[in-house]
């Protein structure tokens, strides 16, 4: 993606009036163009190879297979393009399932039209991005899986430097990008991942960059609750 360029998405849901629905919702927003909106699972690969697009978005429940078995079938085959879930399932399994397979966001269908245009264009420029509604899940799944500490706590453990590193992650950054940026070593970053999830008590960069946008989203309701 170029700068100035408009965001390439391509959408994959089996429903025609979801995908028709989120077409249109997209194609009034100058920054993102959808080079492509199928509802065959089955063409996704070949699109994806073709068109090579910023994100792709898929359902998660279709007839011949599910979003992210179609996921992992295409990491299999070397597509690499990020994706994000867009969904009617506000199961705890099946976020934690989907953050596990390394999506870029998880978003419900019953979000307004403006915050799932919204999201999507975050996602499709690095963001991390979860449902609202699906936060409080997302800390329970993040408390549940720790060893005895609240994490909550733990990120006052972490340097300047860590947190500086962290807010990448959240955002969906690449080790390289992050060194790139901060202008130091790729080793370097990865020294300091490797620290950040041994203070949190994490086992993935993707539970790093989860953690990152609960607590961010919990400083942001904490801040509002203060007004």
């Amino acid at each position: 993606m170029s700068a100035g360029s408009p965001l390439r998405v391509v959408l994959v849901d089996d429903h025609a009036l979801c995908r028709s629905g989120l077409s249109d919702l997209l194609h009034h927003r100058t920054q993102i163009s959808v080079v492509a909106a199928l509802g065959d699972p089955n063409q996704v690969s070949a699109v994806l190879r073709e068109q090579k697009p910023d994100l792709v978005v898929l359902d998660l429940r279709m007839p011949s297979t599910d979003g992210l078995t179609l996921l992992r079938r295409l990491r299999a085959e070397g597509i690499e393009t990020p994706a994000l879930i867009l969904t009617m399932s506000d199961a705890e399994a099946d976020l934690g399932a989907a953050l596990r397979a390394g999506v870029r966001g998880y978003l419900l269908k019953d979000m307004e039209p403006e915050e799932i245009v919204s999201a999507i264009e975050r996602a499709a420029r690095g963001e991390l991005i979860v449902a609202p509604a699906m936060t409080l899940k997302l800390a329970q799944m993040l408390q549940g899986g720790g060893k005895g500490n609240d994490r909550r706590d733990l990120l006052g453990s972490l340097t300047e430097r860590e947190r500086q590193i962290l807010d990448h992650l959240a955002r969906g950054a690449s080790n390289k990008a992050i060194a790139r940026t901060l202008d130091i070593s790729h080793d370097t970053v990865k020294l300091h991942v490797r620290h950040i999830l041994s203070k949190l008590n994490l086992s993935s960069r993707v539970e790093a960059a989860v953690f990152a946008v609960e607590a961010r989203a919990r400083e942001g309701h904490d801040g509002g609750a203060g007004r």
